[in-house]
């Protein structure tokens, strides 16, 4: 199917991280992270240029950082405006919302 997203990649750099979608096209719609102890990261960054726009790129982005934090039991902290507002969205995201 053409119009199926690519999987998510985690890139993990020590204290910071990103996750992304490559396009076919080589476009990549990114969000990037700093860990903060062990235990939370910062979303910081996250851009979606515009061949993703509309597909929820951005969004599932973000869901899957929360999936990741749950999983690692890790706390997140939305600074970027984009992350910050998925989460008050996602009220059911508030276990991994860093209060």
């Amino acid at each position: 199917m053409p119009d199926q997203l690519p999987e998510i990649e985690l890139e993990d750099r020590g204290s910071k991280g990103r996750y992304l979608l490559r396009g076919p096209d080589g476009a990549e719609a990114e969000m990037t992270f700093t860990k903060i102890g062990e235990h939370q990261i910062i979303i910081d960054h996250t851009e979606v240029p515009d061949e993703f726009r509309g597909q929820g790129a951005g969004l599932r982005l973000v869901t899957r950082a929360v999936e990741d934090a749950r999983a690692a039991g890790k706390k997140i902290i939305p600074l970027c405006p984009f992350a910050n507002a998925q989460f008050r969205r996602h009220p059911e995201w508030a276990d991994v919302l860093k209060q």
